[in-house]
């Protein structure tokens, strides 16, 4: 009965980390770049979204700020990756690191900032788990539908080839460059918008929120993609299954938290989490569908 009760907020909030997820999904298998920003640009949204609403702005417009945000975050690794040169992992914890002085800066110093809940309109908070799962519902089927109407224009179809095949791409004239900028602004744009969310759901934001945020991401796209790809390998269904990857990775947090693993330990269970849909299919092809020789020369599966 504990888990039952407990199963609605694990389900509104994987909602929220797997938009989240939906975002490194753009920059690790679009772009093919393993971008760390996100730890930072989560929290950036956070911040910018818990400021607005404080100043009495709306929800609505508090929550495309903090997209906005996002994006410029991720344009800023994007430009440090393309224009001078650093390698794309570095140029996400360069990015991060700053975000961090720019998130307390955002914060006006302080290490949290709470939101009341009671005299702010908020699109979804964990006082109301119901409407927090057909809210977090709606915004994820509002950015799944608008990043494949994106993905099948000729601009975003660019934009896929250049993460693709780079070379190819510029052989074709694409502006390989740009189009990474541009893919790295969009997927640190969800993820803040996603840190938007998170911050209105569970009413406060802290400078420490997004640490580690990758590795939740990671375990939702390899939970999702390992079953979306079976049923049908789209671009939608692919979403569609991150997302539920980080509805899965949620219910399975909860249970674990209700058996009583200690929260210092919670971390190390996303690492083994994404080690495992890693590690399974590599040991699957390399040692137990791995081709043997036999007498006469032949090989057998």
């Amino acid at each position: 009965m504990v888990f039952l009760n407990a199963l609605p907020g694990a389900v509104a909030e994987g909602l929220i980390w797997g938009l989240m997820a939906i975002g490194v999904y753009i920059s690790y298998k679009i772009l093919d770049i393993a971008d760390l920003t996100v730890d930072g640009s989560l929290c950036t949204g956070g911040c910018v979204c818990a400021v607005l609403l404080a100043l009495g702005v709306p929800a609505w417009v508090c929550v495309l700020a903090a997209l906005v945000a996002g994006a410029i975050a991720g344009t800023v690794t994007g430009l440090l990756h393309t224009a001078l040169g650093i390698p794309s992992i570095l140029a996400g914890i360069l990015t991060q690191l700053m975000l961090y002085s720019v998130n307390l800066a955002i914060l006006s110093g302080k290490s949290l900032v709470a939101i009341d809940y009671r005299s702010t309109s908020l699109l979804l908070h964990m006082s109301n788990n119901p409407m927090a799962i057909v809210a977090g519902v709606g915004i994820v089927a509002a950015t799944i539908i608008l990043l494949w109407l994106f993905f099948y224009t000729e601009i975003g179809l660019t934009l896929k080839s250049a993460g693709d095949n780079p070379d190819m791409s510029r052989a074709q004239g694409v502006d390989v460059n740009f189009n990474k900028v541009l893919g790295l602004a969009i997927a640190n744009g969800i993820v803040a918008l996603a840190g938007a969310l998170y911050a209105q759901y569970k009413g406060s934001i802290s400078i420490q929120d997004g640490r580690g945020a990758i590795v939740i991401a990671l375990a939702a796209i390899f939970i999702g993609l390992s079953v979306s790809l079976k049923i049908k390998p789209n671009f939608v269904v692919s979403l569609i299954g991150v997302v539920g990857g980080g509805v899965v990775y949620y219910i399975i947090y909860n249970f674990v938290i209700l058996l009583g693993l200690k929260t210092d330990y919670l971390k190390m269970l996303s690492a083994i989490i994404v080690v495992l849909f890693l590690g399974i299919p590599y040991i699957q092809s390399e040692y137990l569908h791995k081709e043997k020789k036999v007498p006469g020369g032949k090989r057998r599966a």
